[in-house]
């Protein structure tokens, strides 16, 4: 069936948290997998909720995992994020920030310009700094009309010794606090998905989005149009599929499996 589905596809979108690693531990043999993609000759984008990290510590990352992956193959919801306030504030605006460098990486990247004071727009992402203080300060601008951007809704994601807080509870959080709903850049929402299919250069339907999320990568891809993969090795597993409304073209117990003659 693996072998079926690469033969329908031209480029493959891949979650990196819960597919490729879990923390800093690699999952599975990450140099044959990259390998195994370019002799297949099957391009392919790296695409995370996850907006912690720039492209290029990312790229860092997995070389000391053993895969040499150009940064610019990688995006995260960070630049999905810059590209939604791109559409807002054409000319420009002042954002505050409640999240780490990758996101204020990318938001100042795309020429915003990040401020603690009097913002027009507020971008809330995962913060492992989070204080109740950055909580009311950011529910503030808002609840004064700065427009409520949020990074992705993931509310964990998956490490060695089991899933941590994820953007969606710190997002949560501020959105309780200010009583309005943010608007979201990352999966399952289409930005970050629509920029990979473009990057790949090839039709929706000719992409497998492969994750570890039925409630942000697979739903991502089913709303983007593309194939999907679900891999038992993050967070969702074979039971959630009991109940879900809609269902991968694909259960595979690793990235491996995929990949496999």
């Amino acid at each position: 069936m693996a072998h079926a589905i690469l033969d329908q596809i031209d480029g493959l979108i891949l979650d990196m948290d819960g597919v490729l690693y879990r923390g800093d531990e690699p999952i599975g043999d990450l140099g044959w997998i990259f390998s195994r993609l370019d002799s297949l000759g099957k391009p392919y984008i790296l695409a995370t909720n996850n907006a912690t990290r720039g492209p290029q510590d990312v790229a860092a990352k997995l070389v000391k995992m053993g895969a040499k992956v150009s940064a610019e193959r990688i995006i995260n919801s960070g630049m999905a994020a810059a590209e939604l306030l791109r559409q807002h504030f054409p000319h420009g605006a002042r954002v505050h920030v409640l999240g780490e460098v990758g996101l204020r990486q990318a938001l100042e990247t795309a020429g915003f310009t990040l401020t603690e004071d009097a913002p027009e727009a507020v971008v809330v992402g995962l913060d492992r700094q989070i204080t109740y203080q950055k909580i009311g300060v950011a529910a503030r601008f808002i609840r004064q009309g700065a427009f409520f951007l949020a990074s992705n809704p993931d509310k964990t994601f998956p490490a060695p010794d089991g899933l941590l807080p994820g953007a969606g509870t710190i997002i949560a959080a501020v959105q309780a606090a200010s009583e309005a709903e943010p608007v979201y850049a990352g999966k399952p929402y289409p930005g970050l998905y629509n920029t990979a299919i473009a990057m790949l250069g090839c039709r929706a339907e000719r992409a497998l989005a492969v994750g570890d999320r039925l409630d942000t990568d697979i739903l991502g891809g089913v709303n983007a149009g593309c194939k999907t993969a679900l891999v038992l090795t993050g967070v969702s597993q074979r039971t959630d599929l009991e109940t879900c409304p809609y269902q991968p073209d694909l259960i595979i117990n690793t990235l491996e499996d995929l990949l496999k003659d």
